[in-house]
């Protein structure tokens, strides 16, 4: 069995702007079919994932480990 590929990095929180998830940028949609998209439909969506990126701004809404280390850090 392989793994299905997923531009999932762990950050699921929607950007109410632009409806695209700040880790991944997929939608809630996609997210929720992705198991179900044929490989070629995921390497469409995930074609599309760089640019979607680029249109968020990028403030999530729970503080993340990446953004609470480097706080800490500076901190320190």
């Amino acid at each position: 069995m392989t793994a299905i590929e997923s531009p999932c990095i762990m950050l699921c929180s929607i950007d109410d702007t632009t409806g695209y998830c700040f880790g991944c940028g997929r939608t809630r949609d996609e997210v929720g079919a992705w198991l179900s998209m044929t490989p070629e439909t995921r390497r469409a969506v995930m074609a599309t994932l760089p640019a979607r990126l680029a249109t968020i701004e990028r403030k999530p809404r729970r503080e993340t480990r990446r953004s609470r280390m480097s706080r800490e850090n500076a901190s320190n």
